[in-house]
């Protein structure tokens, strides 16, 4: 006699937003070949620029629904497990708020490319069909609370970005950055795997919730393969001494990659990484917290001073994400509620500013050629003087004035740090944050202190382009005048957050 079947009751809420990435991957590069066979559509003619902007919406539409879904799970306040009885997939608060950072930085990154992907000549469908699935695995990494997801979520991020870093074949920097990447993923890949091994081996478990009651912080394997998750994490985020493969890889990669990937795979590594730290262990290690705490110095100040004699833009942006990267790690130091709530607010506000500085060099990119040099915004406020004021609120806010989101994020850092204990921490980041106005300042000082060079930028920007730098000014200004929100637009980031992090205490 056979046995009953066994049912298992599956939560498909869960991976809602994961599957309609990945299945709208699938439909553009259909679309794709739609399109290919057809000489008009929807009565226009087909042509290389109509067909980025149907491929673009068809993106636009599918992280859009994703976007939307996870909004739900979050105003919901429940938590939609895929299988209860093997939890390795779960959207809660604290998921969907990171798919929402996640899903917004592609999303502008798409606007980016419509145009810019025609401007450059490489305008192909799998380029949107990359970025769809690439920002499926972030999702399930940010959804994960199994250490296999984690690492499947990983793969599934890294493999499309080293294609999209060397997207431009033409070029040797491209190929040059995917290569790169590629090494360096796969060396960080290895040893996040190894490490993930030695948990398992020593706790018995790759659940959170089961290496968080075995876990052993006298043993030296359990304490060694905790070590290696935090340096397979270290070289995502672009963390000293695992950054040396940053600053090439986002001057190489096409403008809009670099935008996309600067925030969303920084997001997803950092989120996924706050979630192990405090959903895994009931305590951090001192010796860990340590280790943190010189991390954070290392990137801080590796960051900030390189990033002075850079005459590249794009390396320039990718110095300063070092630094940023640094600024985060210390609410991973602090090791609080407040320092994990910073954490994810910085996450956010990081968004629009970087992705707006991007934005301005996709939006001046012209017959094939980027304005990636510090020389090239020379005289810029009298040729594109709209485009000079967006950038120079871009780097007033990285560089953490008041009056910006930039300001408010870094503030929320420090207090918790102050909070946790961490004076001279703070004292450190702060001088780092001095450091970085001279070079961010540098820009503002070439487009309103300098002649216009011989060269013109180019005049017209196109419409989804001026849609990013309008959401990115708007995310900049009104969260760092309101970060909790006002009574007629209650869009408060720091509750957002807050609510985030709350279930992982």
């Amino acid at each position: 006699m056979n046995p009953p079947p066994v049912e298992i009751a599956l939560d498909f809420r869960a991976v809602a937003p994961i599957a309609i990435s990945g299945i709208g991957a699938m439909a553009v590069l259909l679309l794709e070949v739609f399109l290919a066979r057809r000489k008009t559509f929807l009565f226009k003619p087909i042509g290389p620029s109509y067909v980025s902007g149907v491929l673009g919406l068809a993106a636009t539409f599918t992280l859009v629904a994703a976007i939307t879904t996870a909004a739900q799970a979050f105003l919901s306040g429940g938590t939609a497990v895929f299988n209860p009885e093997h939890p390795m997939v779960q959207l809660d608060r604290f998921a969907a708020f990171g798919i929402g950072v996640v899903g917004v930085g592609a999303l502008l990154a798409v606007w980016l490319s419509i145009h810019y992907l025609v401007e450059l000549r490489i305008n192909y469908g799998e380029y949107y069909a990359l970025l769809l699935l690439s920002t499926s695995g972030m999702m399930l990494m940010v959804s994960a609370v199994d250490l296999i997801s984690v690492f499947l979520g990983l793969e599934i991020l890294s493999i499309p970005i080293y294609v999209l870093a060397g997207f431009d074949r033409r070029k040797l920097d491209s190929n040059e950055s995917a290569m790169k990447y590629f090494l360096t993923g796969s060396f960080a890949s290895g040893l996040l795997l190894y490490g993930m091994a030695l948990l398992y081996g020593t706790t018995g478990h790759t659940d959170l919730a089961g290496i968080r009651a075995a876990f052993d912080a006298g043993n030296p394997l359990t304490v060694g393969g905790l070590g290696l998750v935090i340096v397979g994490f270290a070289f995502k985020v672009s963390s000293v001494p695992f950054h040396q493969w940053t600053p090439d890889v986002y001057e190489g990669a096409p403008t809009s990659v670099t935008a996309y990937m600067s925030v969303t795979v920084k997001a997803a590594a950092f989120v996924t990484l706050l979630r192990f730290a405090a959903a895994g262990f009931a305590t951090v290690p001192e010796n860990l917290t340590q280790v943190l705490w010189v991390l954070a110095v290392a990137t801080i100040a590796v960051g900030n001073i390189t990033a002075v004699v850079q005459d590249n833009v794009k390396r320039m942006l990718a110095y300063s994400s070092i630094g940023h990267a640094g600024f985060i790690l210390i609410g991973f130091v602090a090791a609080s509620p407040e320092g994990y709530s910073a954490v994810l607010f910085y996450l956010f506000a990081y968004l629009f500013m970087n992705v707006g500085a991007f934005g301005v060099i996709v939006a001046l990119a012209d017959r094939g050629r980027d304005w990636d040099r510090i020389e090239d915004y020379s005289g810029l406020a009298r040729t594109r003087p709209g485009l000079a004021a967006v950038m120079t609120l871009f780097m007033i806010s990285l560089a953490g004035i008041p009056g910006t989101v930039g300001f408010v994020a870094k503030f929320q850092i420090f207090a918790a740090a102050v909070k946790a204990g961490h004076v001279w921490l703070t004292v450190i980041a702060v001088l780092g944050s001095v450091i970085s106005i001279y070079y961010y300042l540098r820009v503002p000082v070439h487009m309103y202190m300098r002649e216009p060079g011989e060269v013109s930028p180019r005049t017209g920007m196109d419409t989804t382009e001026g849609l990013v730098l309008l959401t990115c000014v708007f995310g900049v200004l009104f969260f760092g005048f309101f970060p909790d929100g006002i009574d007629r637009l209650p869009l408060s980031a720091l509750s957002w957050a807050r609510d985030s992090v709350a279930l992982l205490r």
